[in-house]
């Protein structure tokens, strides 16, 4: 059936004049609202008001426009249905094939720093939802578009196919608008169940409504057996994963994207050119350097074989110089902020290598979430930025300024690998990294080990923990192995003892009075 009325009413006017034009030149009748009709009007493209459609005026300062029985009966009415054309014909109501809606920015509004309740609730928008969700039920007959993005398809249907917009597309757009309905609502619901009986608002709303939009099918989960799919926050964070666009390689896997996640999210920590690798959601390598060869080359030495298969990020452009180093080994995820022709032209050579360009940008998700069985537990993300000033010295031992700028720099590894961990750094590179023990000695002895195996002295080198030293026994080891200075939170009841075993051992440590747990 082709579309001969249209019902336009947007807050989001991007492509609108071309889009109305062009329906008004295909002899589509156009019916509006508002700002929408005056921009129309000053475009010279004819346009019907809703009062004049309805004969009845906009009241309620615009609150009651669309909510009009000729407004819901013409496009709820079902054609297929004998007793609602009748209905209709009766009535003098005539059909409305198109509506295209998209909501008050209640989100964007509710974002501004000084934001009030009231302003939040002026810009909940009724009428919109109402039209929005009745042409998206009824989209057997009516043609349904919120997104700016799908007028290019909806013109070239109207203009392939004698006016008319086929099922196909037709379900396509009702599902879509269905969801932009549920979004538009949930972001109300986390807005007014966040806010107390003080008028503040709480970290989190009472009922947290989430909307992720599926990018793909992954071919499996964690292990072949499970089944997984990749979703994106439509609400998208500046740098993070989600907006990465591939250059080369295979498809991505569930564990490709998280592993590539916590390289990229680590690497955006450094401001000097830096390298991380990442072996199953750890890094196994970090280093900063003046280049990203010399980065990349410091980075893969300190654990060469678990470097193996894993994922490389940076975050200076890559050059031709250091993939050239990096076609040595077999890597699974390459990401940067950018990559030089030539560059690509090398990595070209092995095309299942997956490389990843992501904008350089240090944008966080709202909230960190972790499902468990029947619930979920939510927490805002772990954005401590230590700095030298929030550091106390402890030990009658005080660190020197190379030890200062490692002993920072082993703290913001400690950071992203898994709990419980010791790292050990020296010259702002890892030389050993002991991860996701259940005790902190062992931990410490793993990297003491892992160092070994790698050929680094640990004289002189610092440790980082993420977490405070219980007892002083995971202390020895490290300083047994030739650690001079230590960094910890700080916080146990044996803080003392602890301190006294760095004072015994000559050694220098420093309290952050954070710790950064990673489960």
């Amino acid at each position: 059936m082709a579309i001969k009325q249209a019902l336009i009413s947007v807050s989001d006017k991007t492509g609108l004049v071309h889009l109305a034009r062009t329906l008004s030149q295909s002899g589509i009748r156009i019916i509006s609202t508002g700002g929408t009709a005056r921009l129309l009007q000053q475009e010279n493209i004819p346009v019907v008001e809703i009062s004049d459609y309805t004969g009845f005026p906009e009241i309620l300062d615009g609150r009651v426009k669309t909510l009009h029985p000729k407004v819901h009966a013409g496009i709820l009415a079902r054609n297929d249905m004998p007793e609602h054309t009748a209905t209709m014909e009766k009535a003098g109501m005539a059909d409305i094939e198109l509506v295209i809606v998209n909501l008050y920015p209640f989100s964007r509004t509710i974002a501004q720093p000084n934001c009030s309740l009231e302003e939040a609730i002026e810009n909940i928008d009724i009428g919109g939802p109402a039209m929005v969700r009745a042409a998206a039920k009824n989209y057997g007959k009516v043609t349904v578009i919120t997104d700016p993005e799908d007028y290019p398809l909806l013109l070239s249907e109207i203009a392939t196919n004698q006016g008319e917009v086929s099922s196909s597309s037709r379900f396509r757009f009702a599902c879509k608008a269905f969801s932009h309905t549920a979004a538009y609502d949930s972001a109300i619901s986390n807005y007014l169940t966040s806010i107390g009986d003080d008028g503040g608002r709480n970290a989190f709303p009472s009922v947290l409504n989430l909307n992720f939009t599926r990018l793909q099918n992954l071919r499996y989960g964690e292990n072949p057996h499970q089944k997984a799919a990749f979703y994106r926050d439509p609400e998208t964070v500046p740098g993070g994963l989600a907006g990465y666009q591939q250059v080369q390689g295979k498809e991505l896997s569930y564990n490709n994207i998280a592993d590539t996640d916590a390289a990229w999210e680590c690497v955006k920590s450094f401001e000097d050119p830096a390298c991380v690798i990442i072996k199953h959601a750890n890094p196994c390598g970090v280093a900063v350097a003046d280049t990203m060869l010399n980065a990349y080359l410091r980075a893969f030495a300190t654990d060469s074989t678990s470097a193996f298969g894993g994922i490389i990020a940076f975050n200076r452009p890559l050059d031709a110089n250091t993939a050239a180093a990096i076609l040595k080994q077999f890597v699974e995820v390459i990401i940067v902020p950018g990559i030089s022709d030539e560059a690509k032209s090398l990595l070209a050579q092995k095309n299942n290598i997956r490389v990843l360009i992501v904008a350089l940008e240090h944008g966080s998700n709202a909230y960190d979430l972790k499902r468990i069985g029947g619930g979920l537990l939510v927490q805002t993300p772990d954005n401590h930025r230590l700095v030298r000033s929030n550091l106390k010295v402890v030990t009658q031992k005080k660190p020197t300024e190379q030890q200062m700028d490692d002993l920072l720099f082993a703290w913001r590894v400690a950071k992203y690998i898994k709990s419980n961990t010791i790292v050990f750094c020296r010259n702002m590179q890892t030389l050993g990294i002991g991860a996701g023990q259940m005790s902190r000695v062992d931990s410490a002895k793993i990297a003491t080990i892992k160092a070994q195996e790698a050929g680094f002295d640990l004289t002189g080198s610092v440790v980082a923990s993420d977490a405070f030293f219980p007892f002083r026994d995971g202390l020895d080891v490290v300083v047994q192995a030739g650690a001079q200075a230590v960094i910890q939170p700080g916080g146990s009841i044996r803080d003392d003892e602890v301190i006294a075993a760095a004072d015994e051992q000559h050694v220098t440590m420093v309290f952050t009075g954070v710790r950064h747990f990673r489960h």
